[in-house]
């Protein structure tokens, strides 16, 4: 992979100047592939990876995979499936698997009923669905390769004089 994508996808907030100074490149070099790499939709975005279990409180979001059996349409194969399936907006993340099932779909929402309701409701009664299975994410210790480690906090008490 391109050296300039490799930074960005460890730290999006590297600028050109450091990326340059990174790579004994010049900062208008950089800045001009790094257009080009978004015009060409090579980068199709920036983002802030939050450690949600620290919000846990005030976030209360629900994420399950669900695995999802298909039985794909003449002429139009899975991704016409998929397409339908990803465009819910409780669906995060869609992928085409191979093994015992065709989806794999991260779903968020509210509470474990909103969740729920997706996958009898919208999800499973849909035309090609021949069945799913729901995982509930319970804890999140690593997600795209960054460690979301709570910092810890000591269980000793403080001694006072």
């Amino acid at each position: 992979m391109n050296e300039i994508l490799e930074i960005l996808e460890k730290d999006a907030r590297a600028t050109p100047e450091e990326i340059a100074r990174m790579l004994n490149q010049k900062a208008v070099a950089v800045k001009s592939a790094i257009k080009k790499l978004e015009k060409d939709g090579v980068i199709l975005k920036y983002k802030t990876v939050i450690n949600k279990e620290i919000l846990r409180e005030e976030n209360n979001c629900v994420r399950a995979l669900i695995e999802v059996k298909l039985t794909p349409q003449k002429n139009l194969g899975f991704d016409h499936l998929a397409e339908r399936v990803y465009q819910f907006p409780e669906v995060t993340s869609c992928y085409l698997m191979s093994g015992t099932y065709d989806l794999l779909v991260v779903v968020e929402g509210k509470n474990i009923h909103t969740v729920s309701s997706f996958v009898s409701e919208k999800l499973a009664p849909m035309e090609n669905v021949r069945g799913t299975v729901t995982h509930f994410i319970l804890k999140k210790y690593k997600e795209d390769g960054d460690i979301l480690k709570q910092p810890e906090k000591s269980k000793r008490p403080a001694i006072t004089l």
